[in-house]
């Protein structure tokens, strides 16, 4: 009951942040929105994007109104936690590089974080249910897979562009 009360404080703070600094968004055009995301700080682009970002996810699943803030922390809760338990994983490695020891400890870490992560998701899908309908966190975790999956198309792999991968016209 404490973390739902404190991450409520949380997003009011964000709230209060937000209501300072008012944009119209939707009026802007793409470079003014640019220049005014980039005047912000780490801080309060991170907080921006957390807000777009639970908008977008309230709005796609139709949150009833009533709910939206307890869905919106409990949601935030359950992405904390699991960044929480990605962070326990060190994927920038060389696989060819590790002993067959090494890389059998590396591949039973990434079966425990694996796990972690299942186990996570499938508590706060009962959570949510108590807020949200089971078709809804059905949607919530089905897009989450989609927006992964348009992040990867859109970064290389290993987050680094080589000069082999640029573009070629035919």
């Amino acid at each position: 009951m404490k973390k739902i009360l404190f991450t409520l404080f949380i997003i009011s703070s964000f709230g209060l942040n937000a209501q300072i600094k008012e944009y119209d968004w939707k009026k802007m055009n793409p470079d003014q929105r640019k220049e005014v995301i980039n005047n912000l700080s780490p801080d309060e682009r991170k907080a921006l994007l957390t807000q777009f970002r639970n908008n977008m996810v309230v709005d796609m699943l139709d949150v009833a109104p009533q709910d939206k803030a307890e869905f919106t922390a409990m949601y935030n809760e359950y992405l904390d936690n699991q960044k929480k338990i990605k962070s326990q994983f060190d994927s920038n490695f060389d696989p060819a590089k590790l002993t067959e020891e090494e890389a059998k400890v590396k591949l039973q870490q990434s079966f425990d974080v694996g796990q972690k992560l299942f186990d996570n998701r499938k508590k706060y899908a009962e959570k949510m249910q108590t807020v949200i309908p089971c078709q809804k966190v059905l949607k919530l975790f089905q897009s989450e897979g989609m927006m992964r999956d348009k992040m990867n198309e859109r970064k290389p792999h290993g987050g680094k562009k080589n000069a082999s991968e640029s573009k070629q016209t035919p």
